[in-house]
């Protein structure tokens, strides 16, 4: 996965680690996941820009500056919403956990409902209004993607409870779980309109399987299927057809139909 990929220097489950995993899945909305994490990787190795993943520079840099070097490397794609977002993150770590998302997990008790609930729930006063401590980070794709990685990047096994969180839908896990037939049938309209039927679809289908000694859960999928999804089921045809079909190891879950996928509108025939 890209995010598999370190900066230089960087030490597997340390606390630079932790930051870099949280504040960049923090802007991974309508992103491509390669260049997204090649350009945070490249901002933090730049000692002028390594500065965005310390909590406490970002509470005591200028927002116009944070702008300006988070599109230095094209870490933001969205200048100032994705600075407001990574500084409002990295500013809540640094005023309410010490610069450390683990502070957070283990206030949370490192029960994955509880850390998504507090995600959307907890908020500051900005301009006489209430604001989301974790704007983008609580949402319904980035925070189970956030623990996932948490889990399998950063290698924090304390947490728990997370057969009960759901897989983290984007456009690339709905298009694999729509040709694989996982959901299947006849729909017009709005791709995320399907989400939550996907999120159903996944948690009962990993139900009995078991990985080595423990069982699978919803997340274990998420890697194989946006894998599946772009350099597979991205290149079908909208009536079935794939170029890639011999080659392809899920060839004999492909099924047959129409599944239209364009501008997050999706037309499903299957």
């Amino acid at each position: 996965m890209p995010e598999d990929l370190l900066p230089a220097g960087v030490r597997k489950g340390s606390l630079e680690h932790r930051l870099f995993i949280t504040l960049t899945v923090s802007i991974d909305y309508q992103r491509d996941a390669n260049a997204l994490w090649k350009s945070s990787r490249e901002t933090f190795e730049d000692p002028t820009t390594k500065y965005l993943y310390d909590p406490e520079s970002l509470h005591n840099t200028k927002p116009r500056a944070i702008v300006a070097d988070m599109k230095k490397y094209g870490l933001s794609r969205k200048p100032r919403k994705d600075a407001d977002i990574w500084r409002t993150v990295g500013v809540t770590f640094f005023k309410k956990w010490a610069g450390d998302p683990s502070n957070f997990l283990q206030r949370c008790n490192w029960d994955a409902l509880s850390i998504l609930r507090r995600l959307k729930s907890d908020k500051h006063t900005y301009n006489g209004k209430a604001v989301s401590d974790y704007p983008y980070l609580r949402g319904n794709k980035i925070g189970p993607l956030w623990l996932r990685m948490l889990r399998d990047n950063v290698g924090i096994i304390e947490l728990k409870n997370l057969e009960r969180v759901p897989i983290p839908v984007d456009v690339h896990i709905a298009r694999a779980s729509l040709t694989t037939g996982v959901v299947y049938g006849r729909f017009i309209g709005g791709l995320e309109e399907i989400f939550e039927e996907i999120r159903k679809a996944w948690f009962q289908s990993v139900k009995g399987v078991n990985i080595g000694s423990r069982d699978m859960i919803a997340l274990d999928v998420d890697e194989a299927l946006w894998h599946l999804s772009k350099y597979g089921c991205s290149k079908r045809e909208i009536h079935g057809n794939c170029p890639v079909f011999s080659e392809c190891e899920a060839q004999k879950f492909c099924i047959k139909g129409k599944v239209a996928i364009h501008n997050y509108s999706v037309e499903l025939d299957t």
